[in-house]
């Protein structure tokens, strides 16, 4: 591979310190040593600790090797371990490669699920934005970054289409929910249709699709060290009007996104509207890859200082009003209400009668989690996987705060993962709140779907937070479970119950992000320096000052 050129496009790393922001220079951010990891055993049979990764992690998200391999028995892969691959990773890949889309001869994605079981193929057959993350790491984690590369361009394309619902016209810079190719045997042509919310339940627009793709972009200079193409004039661009989206101006007096239900992956009425986590925890991951890849010409320099503003009130808001432990949670109950003035302590004016009577049992003495949402006299307690883990990802969780999300997982395993990781929310609403919060939805009745259900494609990320908070041992265990039951089901899309145990109701099999989430959980496990081009380093800068005490200190 070609040596990096020296232009505009600073090397991608994960560190944005504020005070190199200030000058413009983060190309001394790469100047350190790639973190070298023993193999005499391998990475399951040893702890972080021993390896001394609690501080080197920092290493990992600056380490890339062009053409590396996981070290899986794939067709693409090597066979320098001294262990035995588990029986299924071959059995995954063979799935992986049967998803795979082609445009005019060249792979540009994989469907969603590959269920010939099923009589109704509905949009599981297209290449959604989301879904094709797992699939992507999976690839370039294997050293195959073209189909990366492709996809990428691809979707950068179809963001320059013109979008509308009925009589309305979409922001320039939404990306594609999904998009499907559909192919011409007679004329031997190739076209591509894509959804931006028109065809979806509710006409709801994705707002992490834009997201996702920055992080993508990122993953893939991170593992190839090729930035050329974050480099090109469509790459800039398109990441520029991703963030005119999100960075204008309006009415709103916090720093986080006001979304509609049905956004994200959770793509159903499920009374996330406000400001889900999620899409919280992705816009911070968003803007810090960004500012690693934004060109520092006049356009991209001023990009750049709206971030850092943005990134400084967006971090205080969600680690201080987001955030809830056994200390918070109490202080919650004790809160006064009605206060009117810049020193009130209930700024949100939180009625204490509202909170829920099973959070009180769900919170431990030591651990924490951001909270579903916060908003004008509303907190949603629940406990959300996705935005917890992204938040570990992007640091926008402190290292405290981090470690106490996985205590929590430790305190609360038999909740949050049970017998199928991992559960993509907790509780499940029920009863008279399920008829009013999801419309008396039958697929999200509780405990199934995107209500409680146990989600297999969330391993990935919930390794992924494991290893940067040196808890392998979590990540190894979840693994483990998924082993006995995914691939004898048939890589299920999702299961039900409370503890995971059965295949969900409307679950398609060969759901190929439940290929992709396991392989990828596999590969970080055995090879943990793939890690950085999914993580970003703690940026201290950006860091609040709490003053409540936390649980984790306790």
């Amino acid at each position: 591979m070609d040596a990096p050129k020296e232009s505009g496009l600073r090397n991608v790393s994960s560190v944005c310190s504020i005070p190199e922001m200030d000058d413009f220079d983060l190309t001394k951010l790469l100047d350190r040593p790639r973190l070298t990891i023993k193999r005499e055993r391998s990475f399951d049979e040893r702890s972080l600790s021993e390896m001394s990764l609690s501080r080197g992690l920092e290493n990992l998200d600056v380490a890339y090797s062009p053409g590396g391999r996981s070290g899986f028995d794939t067709p693409a892969s090597s066979t320098r371990n001294s262990f035995e691959p588990h029986p299924m990773i071959a059995e995954a890949w063979d799935s992986l490669r049967r998803s795979l889309v082609h445009f005019r001869g060249q792979p540009v994605g994989t469907i969603a699920a590959y269920d010939h079981a099923s009589e109704e193929v509905l949009n599981y057959d297209q290449v959604f934005v989301r879904d094709f993350v797992p699939s992507a790491l999976a690839f370039l984690m294997n050293g195959e970054p073209d189909i990366v590369k492709n996809f990428l361009l691809k979707t950068l394309q179809l963001q320059g289409w013109e979008k509308r619902i009925d009589r309305f016209k979409l922001g320039e810079g939404a990306m594609p929910a999904s998009f499907k190719v559909l192919h011409d045997p007679e004329r031997k042509t190739d076209t591509i249709v894509a959804d931006f919310g028109e065809s979806a339940i509710g006409r709801v627009a994705p707002v992490d699709s834009g997201f996702w793709w920055i992080i993508l972009l990122r993953a893939y200079t991170k593992s190839t060290g090729d930035l050329t193409l974050a480099e090109t004039p469509d790459c800039q661009k398109g990441m520029r009007l991703i963030l005119t989206l999100c960075l204008s101006e309006g009415f709103d007096t916090f720093p986080t996104l006001l979304c509609a239900d049905g956004c994200s992956m959770i793509d159903r009425r499920m009374g996330i509207y406000g400001y889900p986590i999620e899409i919280q925890a992705l816009f911070f991951m968003a803007l810090r890859c960004s500012l690693a890849m934004l060109k520092l010409d006049s356009e991209g320099k001023e990009f750049v200082e709206r971030i850092m503003k943005r990134l400084h009130a967006l971090s205080f808001h969600m680690r201080s009003y987001f955030w809830i432990d056994f200390q918070q949670l109490n202080d919650i109950y004790r809160y006064k209400t009605e206060e009117y003035s810049h020193t009130a302590v209930n700024k949100f004016n939180v009625i204490p009668d509202s909170i829920p009577d099973w959070v009180f049992d769900f919170m431990p003495t030591r651990g924490g989690y951001f909270v579903g949402n916060v908003s004008p006299a509303r907190m949603d307690f629940r406990w959300f996987a996705l935005g917890n883990c992204v938040a570990i990802l992007s640091s926008l969780a402190t290292p405290e705060q981090a470690s106490a999300i996985m205590d929590l997982f430790e305190a609360r395993w038999e909740e949050l993962v049970g017998e199928m990781p991992i559960k993509i929310c907790y509780p499940a609403i029920e009863s008279h709140e399920w008829r009013i919060v999801t419309g008396c939805d039958p697929k999200n009745t509780r405990w199934s779907y995107h209500n409680g259900g146990s989600w297999p494609v969330l391993l990935w990320l919930l390794t992924a937070a494991c290893i940067k908070t040196g808890r392998p041992q979590i990540a190894r265990k979840a693994i483990e479970l998924a082993e006995s039951r995914l691939l004898k089901d048939g890589w299920p899309e999702y299961y039900d119950g409370k503890n995971g145990r059965y295949i969900g109701k409307q679950a398609r099999k060969y759901q190929t992000w439940s290929i992709a989430g396991y392989l990828v959980a596999k590969m970080m496990l055995e090879d943990p320096s793939h890690l950085g081009m999914i993580s970003l380093e703690d940026d201290r800068q950006l860091k609040p000052i709490i003053k409540r005490s936390s649980s984790w200190t306790c």
